[in-house]
């Protein structure tokens, strides 16, 4: 008889099926996410990308990795699955929105959807960061 702990000791199906409801929700809210953050924006980001854009994938992006950065501290605090989901939604709004404070009210006199899906590549990088900063404020916010 071998000594040691048996895989099911630490592993069991309860553990297996959180871990991947888990991971199916926070894809599924990185996708509706990236979906919801297109919808902001009068052109076709992913026909821009295509045609090699990187003002648009910069731009599109950021907003994605903010918005991972949020799903990953609210599945580390969440009480459960339902939770984390709000909290993941909220996410999404919080993007949205900072991205119309940043277009309309810091910067009314520029359009910074013209400007990056003209692409510029500057107004891309500006917003890529910003969307990281606002991801990593409302992560941190929702450490309380």
């Amino acid at each position: 008889m071998k000594r040691g702990i048996k895989m099911t000791q630490w592993i069991d199906w309860a553990s297996i099926g959180s871990f991947l409801s888990h991971v199916a929700v926070g894809l599924g809210l990185l996708f509706i996410g990236v979906m919801v953050f297109e919808l902001t924006t009068k052109f076709n980001d992913r026909e821009l990308i295509k045609k090699g854009n990187v003002a648009v994938a910069l731009k599109l992006w950021g907003k994605g990795i903010g918005l991972a950065i949020v799903i990953f501290t609210v599945w580390s605090n969440s009480l459960n699955l339902v939770d984390a989901t709000l909290w993941g939604v909220v996410g999404i709004i919080t993007q949205v929105v900072a991205y119309w404070i940043i277009e309309f009210i810091m910067t009314p006199k520029t359009s910074l959807a013209k400007k990056v899906e003209e692409g510029n590549i500057a107004v891309g990088v500006t917003l890529f960061a910003a969307s990281v900063a606002v991801g990593l404020i409302v992560a941190g916010s929702l450490t309380y």
